[in-house]
């Protein structure tokens, strides 16, 4: 089959397309002919030799596919050759044929087109594993999204709006946040002219934000904290700004704050099977309904997977970009 190789770590030039082994089904396994994978800012971490895929998993980049069931392995149930699904993965979507456990698999969703939808189980599972099921947003409470405009940022404004959550975002330009207003959000701030902590505190008459979806980690863990409101809950779910900072102990004691780092790829078989099964069912019936819906910036062929990584490193984009085979 097809796929992207990783002869080196480096920029998005090492992005080789070759010819490799299929995949090897294991118990509990099914082997999907992929239509379109998700590409992920983790995707671009492995790329460069800072993320790399768990022990025993796949070496080839791609964390969330589309595409139909072409076979099962011992011990599947529910599923059936033909089936269009989406899935979340640990690793190997980018390519032709991916072995995917049972469990980590979802319908596409009524309304959906099958490329769409993988720029789906990914977000989904991201946001709703953190800003629900770890951070328990509740009706009436204030979120705030750092990078409202990435596909993490797109999807948790709308789950968060679904919640009843007032849906503050950062972003670096007014286009992305007038993008940002349209999905629902409510309170608009340019981290490149304004200070996110000022303008969170002044929407809120100085109380803070309830819940943080934090993608950049260390560069912001300590304005994080200050914006945080007493019992307010910091998710940090990336490190594009650094894996090392100090953390004022004092000042989060005051607030009875907690700081929380969670990741989705690493986590066990049966745990990420009851993320997608919680996704299941209380994402996709809003996604039936029309009230989430997956954003997709662009679609690009899988020969072109350096400039569609080219495009999450310069953050151009505004929600998904795909990867179609």
């Amino acid at each position: 089959m097809r796929a992207v190789t990783l002869p080196e770590f480096g920029d998005e030039s090492v992005l080789t397309v070759a010819e490799v082994p299929d995949p090897e089904l294991r118990d509990g396994e099914v082997l999907v002919r992929v239509a379109a994978a998700g590409v992920n800012r983790a995707d671009v971490m492995q790329r460069i030799g800072v993320y790399p895929p768990p022990k025993g998993e796949s070496e080839i980049p791609g964390l969330e596919v589309s595409g139909t069931v072409e076979a099962l392995a011992d011990g599947v149930e529910g599923w059936k050759v033909g089936d269009e699904v989406c899935a979340v993965l640990a690793g190997g979507g980018y390519a032709e044929l991916v072995a995917v456990p049972a469990g980590q698999l979802l319908p596409i969703p009524q309304g959906v087109s099958l490329i769409d939808a993988a720029g789906l189980p990914e977000v989904t599972c991201t946001v709703w594993s953190n800003i629900v099921m770890t951070a328990h947003l509740a009706d009436g409470e204030v979120f705030l999204q750092h990078g409202g405009g990435s596909g993490i940022g797109t999807m948790a404004i709308q789950v968060a709006r679904s919640l009843g959550a007032t849906v503050a975002v950062t972003a670096g330009s007014a286009e992305k946040l007038e993008r940002c207003r349209e999905l629902g959000a409510q309170i608009l701030i340019d981290y490149k002219q304004q200070d996110f902590v000022e303008q969170i505190r002044e929407a809120t008459g100085g109380r803070g934000a309830d819940v943080i979806l934090d993608v950049i980690g260390a560069k912001y863990l300590d304005r994080n904290v200050d914006a945080l409101a007493p019992d307010g809950r910091l998710v940090i779910i990336g490190m594009q700004g650094g894996v090392k900072a100090e953390l004022d102990i004092a000042k989060l004691l005051g607030k009875r704050g907690s700081v929380i780092a969670t990741s989705l790829r690493g986590r066990d078989k049966a745990d990420k099977a009851r993320i997608v099964a919680a996704v299941r069912d209380n994402v996709w019936p809003l996604v039936e309904a029309g009230r989430i819906t997956p954003i997709i910036d662009r679609t690009l062929p899988l020969d072109q997977v350096a400039d569609a990584h080219r495009l999450l490193d310069e953050s151009t984009h505004v929600g998904k970009v795909l990867l179609t085979l």
